[in-house]
Order: structure tokens, then C-alpha cells, then sequence
């Protein structure tokens, strides 16, 4: 029997990656996405995995487009939460729009999205849930104050709900990449990437997308059953937490 998962933000940068392993891996795949409809459309057409598209940060939206996904593929055993965004700026100017869609959307949108389905991960006595969280959230990052903020709350929401939901089956993890080689991080000046991002990797490059991807096959198996309320770093020796 094919596990389903699904993954946030699923359809570009890391969360494409995590998608398309976990579909070569033999997963049944819902990718989610929230505002790009023409790159969707055209992960869908390339990858062959279904796209669903609802706001993560609204809680209706989520039990609704997780109701669609079962009735679709099946009960959902794996939950990937890697959608996220960011509005930087320093906290003595940052406004309350700008701290609020943040925290919704990568700190509320843990409970939108786990709500819904860890009834009947606790039913089936399986269930595998991932928040990929950021090293700014282990170290804090200047301009990102909310962002820092909300990515910490992840480790934490991991940690607790990982001891509540241990003796039934479910796994709980959270994975912190550092600078890994998106189309975002690859669109910074490349000056600026050699001068004063490179030099801060001991290993001297970019993670790539599918690394953080491997990470996630590693905790979403069903023999990783021992491993929960962790926090995999994966940002090249940047910050040893």
C-alpha cells in the first residue's frame, strides 16, 4: 500500500524537490501551492503529481483541501510542512501586516495543516509529520524577527506534539536548511553570494534542494519509527546547534 503525503508550498524550490522524491519513493503525492496557478499547472504536466491549491494560513482551507486529498488518494499518513514566505525588515519598523502574515503562514499554518489529519493518524496508529523550519530559527537572523520567531515556534511545535503523539504511531521531526540553491538564493548578486554568504559554510557552497529532500525520505519512512521530537540541521556546518 502506497503512503500519501503531502506537501506545502510543494510545487517550486525545496518543496518541489521533497515532492518529486517522495513520488519516485512510491508515495502517493498531493503537492499544495498557494498563489502561482501557471508554475503548478506546469509541475503537474512535468511531474505527473497532483496539484492542490488553498491557503495555508486559513484553517477552513486546509481541512477542506485535505478532505479533497483523501478523497482522491486516500488518508493522509504523511505531512510535510515547508511552506513559507517572508517580509524582513528591522522590528523598530516592521508593521503589524508584515509580522502577522508571517507568523500565519509559517507558524499557524502547523495547526491548519496537522488538525485536520492527526485524528486519523492516531486511528491507524501511523503517521509520519515533518515541518521543514530554517536555521534562522535555531540562531536568529537581523531583519527577521518574525521570521526567526515563527521558525523557532515550529521546533517547538515539533517537540511537543512529538511526545504527544509517540505511543500511537506517529513521528514528529523537524529539518532546519541553511542556504540552499534555489531560484531565490540563486537570484542574490553573485558578489554578494562569494563575498559574504559563501564564506560562512565550512563546506564552501549552496545546499541543493534535493538534499533537504533526502532528509525528508529519511524521516518519513516507515522504519523511522525511532526517531521523534528531532532536529535534523542541514546548513553545511553554518551553525551547530
Amino acid at each position: 500500500m502506497s503512503r500519501v503525503a503531502v506537501v506545502t508550498g510543494g510545487t517550486r524550490g525545496i518543496g518541489a524537490a521533497i515532492s518529486k522524491a517522495l513520488k519516485a519513493e512510491g508515495y502517493k503525492v498531493a503537492a499544495n501551492f498557494a498563489g502561482n496557478e501557471e508554475a503548478a499547472a506546469q509541475f503537474q504536466k512535468d511531474t505527473g503529481i497532483p496539484v492542490y491549491k488553498w491557503d495555508v494560513s486559513n484553517y477552513e482551507a486546509c481541512a477542506a483541501g485535505l478532505a479533497k486529498v483523501e478523497a482522491d488518494l486516500g488518508p493522509v499518513d504523511v505531512v510535510v510542512n515547508n511552506a513559507g514566505i517572508t517580509r524582513d525588515g528591522f522590528f523598530h519598523k516592521m508593521s503589524p501586516d508584515q509580522w502577522n502574515a508571517v507568523i500565519n503562514t509559517n507558524l499557524n499554518s502547523l495547526f491548519n495543516m496537522c488538525r485536520p489529519v492527526i485524528e486519523g493518524m492516531r486511528n491507524r496508529s501511523f503517521g509520519r509529520i515533518i515541518c521543514i523550519s530554517s536555521i534562522n530559527g535555531q540562531k536568529g537572523q537581523v531583519g527577521q524577527a518574525n521570521y526567526s520567531a515563527a521558525k523557532a515556534g515550529e521546533i517547538g511545535f515539533v517537540k511537543a506534539l512529538a511526545q504527544e503523539n509517540a505511543n500511537k504511531g506517529i513521528t514528529v521531526n523537524a529539518i532546519c536548511p541553511g542556504y540552499i540553491g534555489t531560484e531565490m538564493v540563486r537570484a542574490i548578486d553573485p558578489d554578494v553570494l562569494a563575498k559574504r554568504i559563501l564564506p560562512l559554510i565550512p563546506v564552501g557552497r549552496l545546499g541543493e534542494p534535493e538534499e533537504i529532500a533526502r532528509a525528508v525520505l529519511f524521516l518519513a519512512a516507515d522504519n523511522a519509527g525511532f526517531i521523534t521530537g528531532s532536529t535534523l540541521s542541514a546548513n553545511g556546518g553554518q551553525y551547530m546547534a
